[in-house]
């Protein structure tokens, strides 16, 4: 046998590996949904599929979410029945077990409502845009304002965009000579902002408030019943216009994640740099795993915010669904690198 034969299996069995290393703090829970269901086939995040109870099919159907969310749900899912719900209660009603399972349960789900909630606990942070932010939608006959709007209009931001997103600068403060963008929640309220420096010569480029990324970015402007798309910055999104979503990094918080799985999302597009792969198919399988359509983007070497809009569109427009097999063969590619 070749040497890449012996690498693909081993790549394989890490990756085997890596599943059941998921599940670990959820054994109980595992135990109990084997004893009830048989034996389990890890597939992506913390889903676990299993032969179908309500339908005859050779493959195993039937997939749970062990992760016990912070209200006691763990969505599942018979990909042939379509049999679905938000809890592993709602299976045991449906398959009418004994009630000394329904106790077992209660204890487990108890246990992990509990430790989820310990771990993810935070203070709500307070946050405010810097005392010089000025909004560049108010015309102001200063150096400063000018080379603002000269750096937006390179980088394609129209007037529309600073209205839109209540784009404006500072001309003096801790952000001086920098561009102020504002993250807005679903209630209107300030919950992040960004800064990037309009002239070359600044030493910091970036200077962000340092509180928490676990917010929902552009909250207040998204349609959550349509598509949404992921990407890296505020530049990117304001580039990609509709229903964009900037994480303000490469990696995917809980906040966000809660939202989609409660507002049922359908669609979701990944569209983050090319240095940015492994997070980017991390965040593809996440979704995968809850039955929701991931169409992956690949930019290659350049960003939303450089290709703009219409680039963008076309790019969104040709991109198929993300397969189980494309995944791997993108996991495959990154250990070759």
């Amino acid at each position: 046998m070749s040497n890449h034969y012996y690498l693909l299996y081993y790549c394989l069995g890490l990756v085997t590996v890596f599943s059941y290393y998921i599940i670990v703090e959820n054994l109980k829970l595992l135990h109990l949904l084997e004893s009830v269901l048989g034996k389990g086939k890890p597939t992506s995040g913390h889903n676990i599929a299993f032969f179908s109870p309500f339908v005859s099919h050779y493959k195993p159907k039937l997939e749970i979410n062990i992760n016990t969310d912070n209200n006691g749900q763990n969505p599942w899912h018979c990909w042939i029945s379509d049999k679905k719900g938000r809890s592993i209660l709602s299976l045991f009603k449906q398959l009418k077990l004994p009630k000394q399972k329904f106790e077992q349960l209660k204890k487990i789900i108890d246990t992990n409502k509990y430790r989820t909630y310990k771990t993810e606990e935070t203070v709500d942070e307070i946050i405010q845009l810097p005392a010089e932010y000025n909004p560049l939608w108010n015309k102001k006959n200063t150096p400063d304002y000018r080379n603002a709007m000269h750096y937006l209009n390179r980088r394609g931001v129209s007037i529309l965009d600073i209205l839109k997103y209540r784009i404006g600068y500072c001309e003096s403060g801790e952000y001086t000579g920098k561009i102020v963008i504002p993250s807005y929640d679903c209630t209107g309220q300030l919950n992040y902002f960004v800064s990037r420096a309009f002239y070359k010569a600044d030493k910091y480029k970036h200077k962000n408030p340092k509180i928490s990324k676990d917010i929902i970015g552009f909250d207040l402007m998204i349609n959550w019943s349509q598509p949404i798309i992921l990407c890296e910055g505020a530049f990117d999104a304001i580039a990609i216009k509709r229903n964009a979503i900037p994480l303000f990094g490469k990696t995917i918080h809980s906040a966000l994640q809660k939202k989609i799985i409660e507002n049922h999302v359908k669609e979701i597009y990944i569209c983050l740099d090319a240095d940015a792969l492994k997070n980017a198919i991390n965040i593809a399988e996440k979704f995968m795993g809850e039955g929701i359509n991931v169409y992956f983007i690949e930019l290659q070497d350049k960003d939303a915010s450089d290709l703009g809009f219409e680039k963008i569109r076309t790019i969104l427009e040709d991109t198929d669904i993300l397969t189980f097999e494309r995944v791997m063969q993108l996991k495959m590619n990154l250990l070759w690198k």
